[in-house]
């Protein structure tokens, strides 16, 4: 992977934490304890867990002993990610959030693309550990944006979401304890620009088809599959479609059906 790639993808990190951070422009502190669709989160909480795991991720990167030294026992306690940010001042924990995620941008500038980081599910490349970072903070900002009743345009930063959801598909299968079908899937999806973007064999009878934003939304789990425009063709995209799952942990409870329905 050539190294520029690598410093596109960065810009596309900065980019996707300052859109984020557009839409926290002119909340008062009420907004700030607002419950977002995910059970027991506020948009503080949302918040909070992007800046300490932003944290974890620059250890990840600068001192991989630390982290997997550190990873051993974070959870025993329930998630570490909230109860600092719960005491903080909105504009404190914002400021707070804003310059943990540039100190991972700059950590990340004069990594190998193909080094392997560790993480809380298993390790992975450089450049598959920071477009998880973008797909974290696009999922944790749709949690903000639907407490707020906001909108945000969809942008060709999506691609990377959807590419770690494809990528992920194995994995999905993996923390479920389920078999992974021989099948392969294949992935078309409509982006922003019009355009269209793939993923698998042409060949393949199983099909997932419709908008890059929705396969976005189901594979972060901020969307239930009945409620946005997606086509499943074949027995193993139907399951898979059901199961998807992009983000390291076990898997996500997501959304229920008609919750976000059009």
């Amino acid at each position: 992977m050539p190294t520029d790639n690598l410093h596109a993808l960065i810009t596309d990190l900065r980019e996707e934490v300052a859109s984020l951070d557009a839409v926290m422009d002119g909340l008062d502190d009420a907004d700030w304890e607002r419950v977002t669709p995910a059970p027991g989160w506020s948009v503080r909480d949302q918040i909070a867990h992007l800046w300490f795991f932003d944290q974890r991720a620059t250890l990840a990167l600068v001192d991989e002993e630390g982290f997997i030294a550190e990873a051993a026992s974070l959870f025993a306690k329930g998630d570490p990610s909230l109860d600092r940010a719960r005491s903080m001042a909105p504009g404190v924990l914002r400021a707070a959030w804003l310059g943990d995620a540039d100190a991972l941008a700059r950590a990340a500038v004069d990594i190998d693309p193909s080094r392997r980081v560790p993480w809380y599910g298993p390790s992975m490349s450089a450049r598959s550990f920071l477009t998880a970072r973008l797909m974290e903070t696009w999922a944790h900002g749709q949690d903000i944006v639907d407490a707020l009743g906001a909108e945000r345009a969809p942008t060709a930063r999506l691609r990377h979401v959807a590419h770690i959801g494809v990528s992920a598909r194995p994995y999905a299968y993996r923390v479920r304890g389920i078999e992974l079908p021989d099948a392969g899937v294949r992935v078309e999806l409509r982006a922003p620009d019009g355009g269209t973007w793939t993923w698998g064999d042409e060949a393949s009878p199983d099909v997932i088809t419709g908008d890059a934003l929705d396969f976005c939304l189901v594979v972060t789990q901020r969307r239930h599959p009945a409620d946005v425009d997606l086509s499943a063709s074949g027995a193993a995209a139907s399951e898979w479609l059901g199961i998807a799952q992009s983000f390291a942990g076990p898997p996500g409870a997501g959304r229920v059906a008609g919750q976000f329905a059009r």
